[in-house]
């Protein structure tokens, strides 16, 4: 069992500032666990902003690490290829995976992973589903299961937030978007934890574990897929790929590839935003009580969630030539990491980022949906079942203690939470 424990922050300063920055690999998985990557960011953002790992667990990479450096990579898709994965891979990890499931990529292939013009032909089959149009009709569904969800929850108790909010939450959602049958809906959040977890995390228990799960994933995907090749118009997002010409002879790596974008992706945005604004707003009990007090904050208090968390770390690239960047030169074929969640805190462009403001004038300035032809397909989803989550929360419960520490994902993509203990002292 995990158990969190809060790291001195003053001794992993010092371990981030006295570390050869040679030796500096900002992609190592304990820190965020411990919550201990900001000084490390901090420092390259200050001493080397383009910074170059030559040695690491992923092979060689370089960290992108400010705002306007980021910005620079995300929207050069010539420049910055997306077809080798968005991921860093663990070089073990794609061997280990290789032995079991007989694949050995980095990435997978859904459109995220496609360059142009095959991106744009993927992305625009599902985008139907995610627009503003469709969002706004499922918001009254969203908004009664949200009060269900809440209105089920324990007073007085201690209780997992994670499991019982911010899984519960993304999964209905997400089987709303795929049509998927409703009372197996935690399937999609398991395999979202399968795909994001090394063995030793999270719920993978080994390799074979693994692709077991996997394997179970795609199977139960493709008997969507069958079952609407000739269904009915619908606006799922598996019917989408099914009716469109582009996408409906798609192969089953690219299907199955798109599959985990959709559940990963879908996931993870919502659900560590969710806990995420618990933890924030305990962190910081003036902005709760500004909250309360005003609960139009609401939507500003989403995106400077948003932001403040960073729910994916990062997104990487492969150069396609030899690019500069910040008087460094990166060569045709290096891997390239742009972190959102340092340039979240680019002091240079963010007034005060380290600090959780919810009426920031610019609350939506962030970098966590990406820029750029790869922007988050979904993030006006998420960003419904964020405001809709926290407006059924302040009519129905006057404070959410957190008890404790959290324990965080240990990775360096996925910046959230496996569990989370609060309690509700009473209701509203």
């Amino acid at each position: 069992m995990n158990i969190a424990v809060k790291v001195d922050e003053s001794a992993a300063a010092a371990e981030a500032y006295a570390t050869p920055l040679a030796e500096l690999n900002p992609a190592h998985a304990q820190r965020f666990q411990d919550d201990t990557i900001w000084p490390v960011f901090e420092r390259l953002r200050r001493e080397d902003p383009v910074h170059f790992t030559p040695d690491s667990e992923f092979g060689p990479y370089w960290s992108i690490t400010r705002w306007d450096d980021i910005m620079a990579v995300d929207t050069d898709h010539e420049g910055f290829s997306s077809a080798d994965g968005i991921a860093l891979a663990n070089l073990q990890a794609i061997e280990e995976q290789a032995k079991v499931m007989g694949v050995r990529r980095r990435g997978g292939a859904g459109f995220i992973t496609m360059d142009e013009p095959e991106h744009s032909v993927h992305r625009k089959a599902v985008s139907p589903t995610v627009a503003p149009s469709n969002i706004s009709s499922m918001a009254p569904v969203v908004r009664e299961r949200a009060g269900q969800i809440l209105d089920a929850l324990p007073i007085g108790e201690a209780f997992d937030w994670v499991d019982l909010v911010s899984k519960e939450l993304t999964a209905m959602t997400l089987a709303t978007l795929f049509d998927f049958p409703f009372e197996d809906r935690r399937k999609l959040t398991y395999w979202s934890d399968m795909v994001t977890n090394m063995p030793g995390h999270g719920p993978v228990k080994s390799w074979e574990h693994k692709g077991q799960a996997m394997f179970e994933c795609f199977g139960a995907f493709q008997e969507l897929w069958n079952q609407r090749l000739d269904g009915s118009p619908n606006l799922d997002l598996i019917s989408m790929l099914t009716q469109n010409p582009a996408t409906r002879t798609m192969t089953m790596e690219e299907y199955q590839g798109t599959v985990i974008l959709l559940i990963v992706g879908g996931n993870d945005t919502t659900r560590n935003t969710i806990s995420g604004s618990i933890y924030a707003l305990n962190k910081n009990p003036a902005q709760y009580d500004k909250l309360r007090a005003d609960p139009a904050l609401i939507p500003s208090m989403v995106s400077e969630t948003i932001r403040y968390q960073t729910p994916l770390a990062h997104m990487r690239r492969v150069a396609t030539r030899d690019i500069e960047i910040g008087g460094k030169t990166i060569k045709a074929g290096d891997n390239v990491v742009m972190w959102y969640i340092s340039g979240n805190r680019d002091e240079t462009v963010i007034e005060r980022p380290n600090d959780y403001i919810i009426d920031r004038e610019r609350s939506r300035q962030h970098l966590s949906f990406g820029f750029g032809v790869h922007r988050c397909v979904g993030n006006r989803v998420a960003e419904m079942q964020l405001t809709i989550i926290w407006e059924e929360i302040l009519k129905r419960f006057p404070v959410i203690d957190l008890v404790g520490e959290p324990v965080r994902n240990y990775s360096p993509f996925v910046h959230g939470y496996e569990t989370m203990q609060v309690i509700i002292p009473a209701r509203a």
